[in-house]
């Protein structure tokens, strides 16, 4: 049986790079004379936070206090963003730059599947990341568990200051990595790789012996305390200096990976500030990785969602 703690405490501080993830729902009846395409008569559309601000939204839904630092530009989408996170109940600080456009992700769903997706995007200069930096410092004394949100787009180009900074305040580190050079990440606590972007570090491995054999290489170098692969239709497996604890996938029906990475770090971020160890933490965030992918687009896990299925 796996208890819940009082999640209503725990003070997540969660930063990273920030999107607007947009839905565009419709019928699709006939195909183009122009192209052979579908054409889609769109009906309704939706409007979700994404990346670091979805992981914001996952540890609010499970009952946290989340505090939100990112990079914005100053858009329509930025603002969309900001009201968002307010609706929700999150306390962000969306630094501005007029040199960025905020990050917009264009989804054109017909028929219940996805048929298109648009990015819009750029980087932030490098003078508000560092204006983020100052700030990063000063909110680490409002926090039980630091999560460190990176979608490649620029947002976290000071991470090993960040993570050096969090861990000489005593906080937990958790950071959802991007890319192949991991080395930005040493001294972390946590990283949650899926399988695809562990490949990309490590090479591929033949078996279970392998894949724990390289990924406690990869901990060891990193100096972290942990490290987790999401590992998709096969679970997830938490590799650490107790050695290897894997937890089998739950989800009855997967109907929509995306997102699911950030209810997995936010809910082992919530559960860890709650109390819990890390492998009861981990159990928690696999039945809520579980719940998620059951769900179109973006989406999050709530308590009593959670409580239900333990």
């Amino acid at each position: 049986m796996n208890t819940i703690p009082n999640t209503m405490t725990a003070r997540i501080l969660v930063v990273g790079d920030v999107m607007l993830d947009r839905y565009w729902f419709g019928e699709v009846s006939r195909i183009s004379p122009e192209a052979p395409v579908p054409v889609v008569k769109i009906e309704k559309s939706e409007e979700r936070p994404g990346g670091a601000a979805n992981v914001a939204r996952n540890c609010a839904a499970l009952g946290a206090q989340a505090i939100l630092l990112s990079v914005v530009g100053t858009d329509e989408a930025g603002k969309i963003l900001a009201r968002l996170m307010n609706d929700a109940g999150i306390e962000s600080s969306l630094h501005e730059d007029p040199g960025l456009n905020t990050t917009v992700k264009l989804r054109v769903i017909g028929r219940q599947q996805q048929l298109l997706r648009i990015d819009f995007e750029n980087w932030p200069d490098h003078e508000v990341l560092q204006t983020k930096l100052h700030e990063f410092a000063r909110r680490l004394t409002e926090c039980d568990v630091v999560i460190l949100s990176d979608y490649g787009k620029g947002g976290l180009a000071h991470i090993a200051e960040m993570i050096r900074l969090a861990r000489e305040a005593g906080k937990p580190v958790l950071v959802d990595p991007k890319g192949d050079d991991y080395t930005r990440y040493a001294g972390a606590t946590l990283l949650t790789p899926n399988r695809a972007e562990l490949r990309e570090v490590v090479g591929r491995w033949q078996d279970d012996a392998e894949l724990e054999h390289k990924a406690q290489d990869l901990r060891t170098s990193l100096g972290l305390d942990a490290l987790l692969v999401t590992r998709s239709e096969e679970g997830m497996t938490l590799f650490s200096t107790a050695g290897r604890c894997h937890e089998p996938a739950v989800a009855r029906e997967v109907y929509d990976v995306s997102g699911a990475g950030d209810t997995v770090i936010a809910t082992l971020a919530v559960m860890l500030g709650s109390g819990l160890p890390l492998e009861a933490a981990l159990r928690l965030a696999n039945r809520a990785a579980g719940i998620v992918v059951g769900k179109l687009g973006t989406a999050t896990c709530s308590l009593d969602e959670l409580r239900q299925n333990v």
